[in-house]
């Protein structure tokens, strides 16, 4: 099964995330004193295969809210998924939390056919095979069967959403770039991404001659002060 990749994107930072992983975005992040490194725990790949495969997705964060039913917000007038812009990432979350899947096959379908890259579930979705069937990225907290209706309702699209990581609120704003591997999510502030790029750069190159020297034999203590400092 091909990787799920980023279509061709006008947006130069778009193109220069493809060439990281999400571990090469956190530790830019925390050398920026971001020292959550803009993780969301928890979420992890689905589909197309589970923790599994090249599969990599990197775009600008289209964001969703859940809520209850009974929560004073009114409902969003419309569908949010016939609204995806093309190389965005679908990220839906639900505050409270709920046991019920807030996503499922035919969002993916309609959002593949919008240009999506693929969706982040901030708790559970559903209709397992037929994501992968699709061949279409998700990556989520888990899987359920029931629907969010009647119990739950979209209040917001396209507003800054916030995630809990061990205490720290990792907040994620429209366009926001979202990048997903299988190592997991990070998402990375639009406003910090001309200023994590170079890092990261720097650091993978730092990386790539220290394990070169450590498989001649050479210590990690060693490799990481010749190469690090």
């Amino acid at each position: 099964m091909a990787a799920a990749s980023v279509p061709d994107s006008h947006d130069p930072i778009v193109r220069a995330l493809q060439e990281y992983t999400t571990c090469d975005v956190a530790d830019a992040l925390v050398k920026l004193e971001v020292y959550h490194g803009g993780f969301l725990p928890g979420i992890t790949l689905w589909s197309p295969r589970r923790q599994d495969g090249p599969t990599k997705i990197v775009g600008p964060a289209y964001t969703v809210q859940y809520a209850p039913a009974h929560d004073g917000r009114p409902k969003w007038p419309s569908h949010y998924i016939d609204s995806v812009p093309p190389g965005a990432v679908v990220f839906v979350t639900c505050s409270p939390p709920t046991s019920n899947a807030l996503y499922g096959g035919l969002m993916s379908t309609r959002a593949k056919a919008s240009g999506a890259v693929g969706s982040v579930i901030d708790g559970r979705f559903r209709d397992v095979q037929e994501q992968r069937d699709l061949d279409y990225p998700v990556f989520a907290r888990d899987v359920g069967t029931t629907p969010p209706g009647p119990l739950f309702k979209v209040v917001a699209v396209n507003e800054p959403v916030t995630v809990d990581n061990d205490g720290q609120d990792v907040v994620i704003h429209p366009g926001d770039y979202l990048v997903g591997d299988a190592n997991g999510v990070v998402v990375l502030p639009k406003g910090l991404a001309e200023r994590a790029l170079p890092l990261m750069a720097k650091q993978v190159e730092a990386d790539a001659k220290m394990a070169a020297e450590i498989r001649k034999g050479m210590t990690f203590t060693e490799a990481s002060k010749r190469f690090r400092s």
